[in-house]
């Protein structure tokens, strides 16, 4: 089991570069950011953590932009994964964003990962143009049309949100049918059937309950799908418990990933340092 760390990016705080050259140091094998456009003032749309239309936290309304920051960090690291949790492909064109990942992936010598979200946020997915009752059917859209623009010399999509006849695009990605995919969301029969036919796997997400119970229905629906081999599994863990460490181990998670805090940046080194330590992580060089 490995473990990564997930920084809420925004224009103030640790920048990106800073805390993933310091989790690659510490021992961390995957770093990850979010992904919100812009948050509209007035939302009828709850929040999943508060259940109203408060926002936990001020940098939902500050964040980066995901590959950007990816691609920063990719200059200045070299063996961490740089992944989304959870990026919302919907709100961009899926060409361009097709373009975006296989350069990010391309030039950090395939280390990019996909997270993607259904999205929470109608509001804010409305002012994209997002059907909200399609959510879904445009998320499998895209994820296919982007992989036949990762996989084939000459690609084309024809479907109800994505249509483009055959074109030319390069980079590729390191592995033939893109980035892995993991879909963050609840841990419900609905959603493992969805990611069992367009995913790699499942993230968690931070208000996650009975992740057990969740890990083998996952992996049951999987066989019944006719999938090979097995789920890839992301855990958004809280503190670091060692018997709860074990007991995913036991499980199979392939990864537990741990937010850092809010604070100033000697403070987020300090915590990725003892972090690391609590981990048992070997810091590299």
């Amino acid at each position: 089991m490995e473990f990564g760390l997930t920084l809420f990016t925004s224009d103030r705080g640790i920048r990106p570069t800073t805390a993933a050259v310091a989790a690659e140091s510490a021992g961390f094998s995957a770093f990850y950011v979010p992904e919100h456009t812009h948050i509209p003032v007035r939302r009828e749309a709850a929040h999943p953590g508060t259940g109203g239309a408060e926002l936990p936290d001020e940098r939902y309304c500050r964040t980066l932009d995901p590959w950007v920051s990816l691609a920063a960090v990719a200059s200045v690291t070299t063996t961490i994964r740089l992944g989304t949790a959870v990026a919302i492909p919907v709100e961009s064109d899926p060409i361009t964003l097709a373009k975006t990942i296989a350069s990010v992936d391309h030039l950090s010598d395939g280390r990019a990962v996909l997270g993607v979200g259904y999205g929470w946020n109608l509001d804010e997915m409305a002012d994209h143009g997002v059907p909200p009752g399609r959510r879904r059917t445009m998320l499998r859209e895209y994820l296919e049309a982007m992989r036949a623009l990762w996989r084939e010399d000459e690609a084309e999509y024809h479907g109800q949100f994505v249509d483009f006849g055959p074109s030319w695009a390069w980079p590729k990605t390191a592995r033939p049918s893109g980035p892995r995919t993991l879909v963050g969301a609840a841990g419900n029969e609905k959603n493992f059937r969805w990611i069992c036919r367009s995913a790699d796997g499942w993230m968690t997400t931070p208000i996650s309950e009975d992740i057990a119970g969740s890990v083998r229905r996952l992996r049951g629906l999987w066989r019944e799908a006719g999938r090979e081999g097995e789920p890839y599994i992301v855990v958004l863990d809280g503190k670091p418990i060692p018997e709860k460490i074990e007991m995913y181990r036991e499980l199979g998670v392939h990864e537990l990933v741990y937010g850092t805090p809010d604070k100033p940046e000697e403070e987020v080194l300090a915590y990725i340092e003892r972090l690391a330590g609590k981990l048992g992580l070997q810091a590299v060089g």
